[in-house]
């Protein structure tokens, strides 16, 4: 039986074609790539895509958000336990299960952000509706060695691109709490628009914090997030 959380992501290696999956269209495939502008964190820029989260990508998980905790902790859920132990063995199967259930049910697209076929964080593409309402909301993390090189801003565009080309959607949110600029840099490059405040929306790090919604509709731009990114700039 096919396992799309598998260990091998050969699978994956050209971006997707044809005709979506009629259940959980946009799942699992990967995006096309695209070339990071050069930067002071990366002097010869880097490729970034976003591929099917696997079983292999425990280790580097584990790892990247275990050292990163002074970054993720103030700016994601409360977790019930120690940071450590939220992101031991058992904690990562736990993840992947609940993901890998949630995409099956085409609620949730989860991707790995590679950068030169490493991984360097998680986006999530989740709370997915079709119909009358065909949206989602979109949340990522990159790890801090490559923080200020312009990966998260290239895989949120991918995300966005991915959202309406391949799951068919019409609409992308995203929130991020006030004091957390760099998210809203992210977001305004790929052209999200402010759209109002959320009192008390999240419990973030021990206590109900505001967060400020944006949001894309697929109608507001002729062009792609990444064409919008090239024309920046910020990717070539």
């Amino acid at each position: 039986m096919f396992d799309p959380f598998g260990t091998a992501a050969g699978r994956f290696a050209e971006p997707a074609q044809g005709w979506p999956h009629p259940i959980h269209p946009g799942w699992p495939e990967s995006t096309p790539s695209v070339l990071l502008s050069p930067s002071e964190a990366l002097a010869e820029g880097g490729e970034v895509r976003l591929r099917p989260l696997l079983r292999k990508d425990g280790a580097d998980w584990r790892q990247q958000r275990i050292a990163d905790e002074e970054f993720l902790r103030p700016v994601e859920p409360t977790m019930p336990t120690t940071w450590r132990d939220s992101h031991n063995q058992q904690a990562w199967w736990s993840h992947l299960t609940q993901l890998r259930s949630a995409a099956r049910e085409g609620i949730v697209v989860p991707c790995v952000i590679e950068l030169d076929g490493r991984f360097v964080g998680q986006l999530t593409l989740g709370n997915i509706q079709h119909g009358g309402i065909a949206e989602c909301w979109i949340g990522y993390w990159v790890y801090s060695q490559v923080h200020k090189a312009g990966v998260a801003t290239a895989a949120c565009g991918l995300g966005v691109d991915h959202a309406f080309s391949r799951m068919g959607l019409h609409r992308v949110t995203a929130t991020f709490m006030p004091e957390n600029p760099g998210s809203r840099k992210v977001l305004v490059a790929n052209g999200f628009r402010h759209e109002g405040y959320l009192r008390r929306a999240l419990h973030i790090n021990g206590a109900w914090r505001d967060h400020q919604l944006m949001a894309i509709v697929r109608d507001d731009y002729r062009s792609t997030a990444v064409e919008r990114l090239r024309e920046q700039g910020r990717i070539r």
